[in-house]
């Protein structure tokens, strides 16, 4: 049986996707909804997504597919991310309608206390520095092998061989990433050079093949020897090695006590749907406070990206983010108002703030007292999905690569606060704030989609705006990731993608934004994501311009 054009049209666009009702938003997207029955994976570079497709087919299931993909992207995306950054992955297991999430962010070593830092560091923004003292302990890996060997149906071995593959035989520099590449001309680190640019000197240029054998030994490593290998045995002794080379404060106990946390997901609720996040010391929760602010006026009826709209999402921003600036930490070492950010009753509260024809310039808390990143999205036959964010901070992280691994390590302790009474301060053995979340959301207490932007900061304002994208205004998941978006950076100053009308934009200014109009896509972050609709079993992927990646789908 044929399925007629709009009939499919109606399967993409699933605002009211549990109900099968037909919605439709009129924008035209530069890339089409990717749809499948059998499973999809979106991210910020193709042979990633086919990797993580490839295993699909092979019979593993959502959570396989996901760490084949985070490994090939290890690879082909190395200024995002690396087995020397964090993770965070939120996986929903369908057969138990179950919901969980792993933090698998590493924490400062046990020698980095604020006065030994700040015996080694000018008196900068701690957010500046790159470098040995910015290097926290490497989370990502253990928390694959979590998520591995909880839920997976493969072997690390198993999952590695694309990895492997790509690291050993080769692969052709994308456009988008071979831009990013040539920041690293800069860097001054042998190890470093000798690791990530031709013959020691420059970067690869677009369709130029790139391999990286250290890094094929080290998967080969990690295969045969578990994660044991990484925090007990040669790949962590090559980096406390290098670390006090450089005089730095890795011991091999800060390696050999790192685990990853289970946790469980919160959320906030807006009218029939659910925005899942998981809790700090990542940042997910200004995403949930912002919906909860905007809960209380009629979105819908201002119009996509109308000035009102927009200067109303701005001014939440705003608010969620002076809470999360002054409260987002470990909460191993505070006690954080978790549940009171994302209350309805302050959501209320701080809606009451927003001035509907004013900017705020610099809002506080309402409560009182004391980059680069990747993302991939992954849904199975079973309809098993997995979010997954991995990330180094800045591009190429700390800009650091101990000798023979073949991976850069993170600059994660650069959100560390060297305020002595901020919630956020270094201390040893502490996870910092964390920027890269994870995100998923259900309707009508069914799984519905699951998404995530990239990009440090930005990050929970883009989840608001995609989220809103759908629920409010009924788009497809391409579409509510490519349309114009805008991004509130700091004060008054507001980055606004082109495609968005210039009288709205005249209007915002009117009322006291700054606005910085991109004449190319870009300042927002990109994003992928994966709707899904229950009664037709269709899975629909999605993923920006903004990266070289895509969704597909079988």
């Amino acid at each position: 049986m044929l399925l007629l054009p709009s009939l499919f049209l109606s399967l993409c666009s699933q605002a009211t996707g549990q109900t099968g009702e037909e919605v439709r938003f009129p924008y035209e997207t530069l890339r089409s909804p990717v749809a499948g029955l059998r499973g999809v994976v979106a991210t910020s570079q193709p042979l990633a997504a086919n990797a993580g497709l490839d295993i699909l087919k092979r019979g593993g299931n959502a959570i396989d597919a996901a760490v084949a993909t985070a490994a090939v992207l290890t690879v082909v995306e190395p200024q995002s991310t690396s087995l020397g950054g964090d993770a965070f992955i939120m996986v929903y297991l369908a057969n138990e309608k179950k919901l969980v999430g792993l933090n698998a962010s590493g924490r400062a070593p046990y020698a980095m206390t604020l006065d030994a830092l700040n015996g080694k560091l000018e008196k900068h923004d701690m957010n500046r520095i790159r470098g040995i003292y910015s290097v926290t302990v490497p989370g990502a890996v253990d928390g694959w092998f979590e998520v591995l060997d909880k839920y997976g149906t493969m072997t690390m071995a198993e999952v590695l061989e694309p990895a492997i593959h790509y690291a050993e035989q080769g692969f052709p520099v994308s456009q988008i990433i071979a831009d990013a590449w040539s920041s690293l001309e800069n860097n001054e680190e042998p190890s470093t050079r000798e690791t990530w640019l031709l013959d020691g000197k420059r970067a690869p240029r677009a369709g130029e093949v790139f391999r990286n054998p250290d890094l094929a030994e080290t998967f080969r490593l990690l295969g045969k020897q578990g994660r044991d290998a990484f925090y007990k045995g040669p790949i962590a002794k090559k980096i406390v090695a290098y670390s006090e080379s450089h005089d730095g404060f890795f011991t091999m106990k800060d390696f050999e006590d790192h685990t990853s946390t289970w946790v469980e997901p919160i959320y906030a609720d807006y009218k029939d749907y659910r925005l899942y996040e998981l809790p700090p010391n990542g940042q997910g929760i200004a995403a949930l406070e912002m919906i909860k602010i905007l809960a209380n006026v009629d979105l819908g009826s201002m119009g996509h990206n109308s000035a009102e709209y927009l200067h109303h999402v701005i001014e939440a921003k705003k608010l969620a983010y002076a809470d999360i600036d002054k409260w987002n930490s470990d909460p191993e070492f505070n006690d954080l108002p978790i549940a009171e950010i994302i209350s309805t009753e302050y959501g209320r509260q701080q809606f009451k703030r927003i001035n509907p024809t004013r900017a705020m310039e610099r809002p506080e808390s309402g409560i009182n007292g004391n980059g680069d990143t990747v993302l991939l999205e992954v849904m199975d036959k079973d309809h098993n999905a997995v979010s997954f964010i991995y990330s180094l901070y800045s591009g190429f992280g700390s800009g650091l690569v101990a000798p023979g691994t073949g991976f850069t390590l993170q600059n994660r302790g650069a959100l560390f606060s060297r305020e002595p009474d901020h919630v956020n301060v270094v201390k040893p053995h502490k996870r910092p704030f964390h920027t890269i979340i994870p995100a998923m959301a259900f309707k009508d207490g069914e799984f519905f989609m699951t998404f995530g932007a990239m990009g440090g900061a930005v990050q929970p304002q883009q989840h608001a705006q995609i989220f809103l994208n759908v629920v409010e205004f009924g788009m497809n998941m391409q579409q509510a990731v490519e349309i114009p978006r805008i991004n509130h950076g700091s004060g008054l100053s507001v980055t606004v993608e082109p495609g968005i009308n210039e009288e709205v934009l005249a209007q915002l200014e009117a009322w006291g934004h700054e606005l910085r109009r991109r004449t190319t896509r870009g300042g927002v972050g990109g994003a992928q994501g994966i709707m899904f609709n229950i009664l037709t079993g269709v899975m629909i992927g999605g993923s920006t311009p903004h990266k070289d990646g895509m969704a597909v789908a079988y």
